[in-house]
C-alpha cells in the first residue's frame, strides 16, 4: 500500500479509492470504520480521515449508527460529470494552447505518448491513471490549481464504477486518436481548434459511458443530453 513520500491518510485513501474502483468494496455495501481499518492493517484514524475525504468527493457516505455506504455512480451521476467537465476543460484547453510552454509541450507529450504505448498486460485502471494524466497536464498549464482538484474529484466519481470505454465500446487506437488530435492543435498554438478537439472528445466519451450504463445506442444518449450545445448556445470558445 505504501508509496515514498506519501502520508498514511493518503495511502489509506488511495487504497480505499482502488477498492472501490475495483468493485472489491461494492457499490451499495456498508462497512464499518474498524472492519475497514483491520482490512487495511492500519488505525481506526486515518481510515476515518480517508473516509471524509471520499465522502466530500462523493463516493461514500456516512450513515449514523451503521457506518459508511459506498455509493453508485449512476448515468445521472456521470451526466453531471462530463457536463461539468465540458464547462470546465473545454474553456482550460483554450487558455492552456494560448500560454504553453515548450516545457509543458514536452511534458502533454509524455503523458500522450504513455498512453500510445499502453498494452494489454497493464490494467483498465492503470490507463485510466494514464488518461487523467494526459488531462492534468492540460489543465495545469492552464494555469488554475483549483480548477485541477474540482476535475480531480470529477474523475474520481467517473471512475467510481470501473466504467471505461476503452476495449469496449471504442479501442485504445479511438482514444489515442482524440487525444493526439487535442495535442496537434495545442502544439500548433491553436485556441479554438484545440478546444473544439477537447469539446468532441468530452462529448464522444460521454455518450459512449452513460452508453455503457444505460444499455442504449449512443445516439440514442446524444439526443437526450441537451446541455451538449451549451457552447452553440454561448458562443464559447472552439467555435467561429
Amino acid at each position: 500500500m505504501s508509496q515514498r513520500g506519501e502520508s498514511l491518510t493518503s495511502q489509506v485513501h488511495r487504497a480505499l479509492s482502488q477498492a472501490i474502483t475495483l468493485g472489491e468494496l461494492a457499490p451499495g455495501s456498508l462497512h464499518s470504520v474498524a472492519k475497514l481499518a483491520e482490512r487495511l492493517q492500519v488505525s481506526r484514524s486515518p481510515v476515518r480521515e480517508a473516509l471524509i475525504s471520499l465522502a466530500d468527493q462523493g463516493m461514500v457516505a456516512f450513515e449514523r449508527n451503521r457506518g459508511v455506504r459506498i455509493l453508485e455512480t449512476t448515468a445521472h451521476d456521470l451526466e453531471e460529470v462530463f457536463s461539468l467537465r465540458l464547462l470546465l476543460e473545454v474553456p482550460a484547453t483554450y487558455r492552456a494552447a494560448n500560454q504553453m510552454t515548450p516545457e509543458d509541450i514536452e511534458r502533454l507529450r509524455t503523458a500522450l505518448g504513455s498512453l500510445e504505448e499502453f498494452t494489454a498486460a497493464k490494467t483498465m485502471l492503470e490507463h485510466q491513471e494514464m488518461d487523467s494524466g494526459f488531462h492534468r497536464a492540460i489543465l495545469e498549464a492552464a494555469g488554475n490549481t483549483r480548477l485541477v482538484g474540482i476535475v480531480d474529484n470529477l474523475w474520481s466519481i467517473q471512475k467510481m464504477r470501473g466504467v471505461t470505454t476503452a476495449g469496449r465500446s471504442r479501442n485504445l487506437a479511438d482514444i489515442h486518436r482524440e487525444h493526439k488530435a487535442v495535442f496537434d492543435r495545442i502544439e500548433a498554438g491553436d485556441t479554438g481548434g484545440a478546444a473544439a478537439a477537447m469539446r468532441e472528445h468530452l462529448e464522444n466519451s460521454a455518450q459512449l459511458h452513460i452508453a455503457q450504463v444505460t444499455g442504449e445506442p449512443a445516439e440514442v444518449i446524444d439526443g437526450q443530453l441537451p446541455w451538449f450545445d451549451v457552447y452553440s448556445a454561448l458562443d464559447g470558445p472552439g467555435h467561429d
